[in-house]
């Protein structure tokens, strides 16, 4: 068996994981084991998209690689956040010349917000049944 280059990152946001792992190639996009000739037929938007891929074009590096993504939990969004993460992580296993400059656009910082808990007595986590006088 070939002897297969593959660069891998893990990402993570609000409930999403994302695993990224790049190969060298000619660019083509593989999504929880589905073929997709480019990332919007996935993630259905194009602010997510430019989002997601914002590492691999700061880096130049947006056709070089064949991506094959496992990505599951939590909406688009946030999956969109999670395949950042992890495309900017296996960069800097590619190269560690690179992670200063994704560093420096904040790209290898995970973003720790996430939904907080319902309470007890609330109909949401923060929202009080609304109060009746009589």
């Amino acid at each position: 068996m070939a002897d297969i280059t593959d660069y891998y990152g893990t990402g993570r946001r609000k409930t999403s994981v994302a695993r990224v792992h790049l190969r060298p190639g000619s660019g083509k996009i593989t999504i929880n084991g589905k073929e997709y000739k480019e990332l919007k037929e996935y993630l259905n938007n194009d602010a997510w998209v430019r989002y997601a891929l914002k590492p691999a074009v700061m880096t130049e590096s947006l056709g070089k690689f064949d991506m094959i993504i496992r990505v599951n939990g939590g909406g688009l969004s946030g999956q969109a956040g999670a395949i950042r993460l992890g495309i900017a992580r296996a960069l800097t296993r590619f190269n560690p010349d690179l992670r200063k400059t994704l560093k420096g656009s904040g790209l290898l910082t995970r973003d720790p917000r996430m939904v907080e808990r319902k309470k007890y007595g609330l109909k949401k986590a923060r929202r009080a049944p609304q109060y009746s006088k009589r």
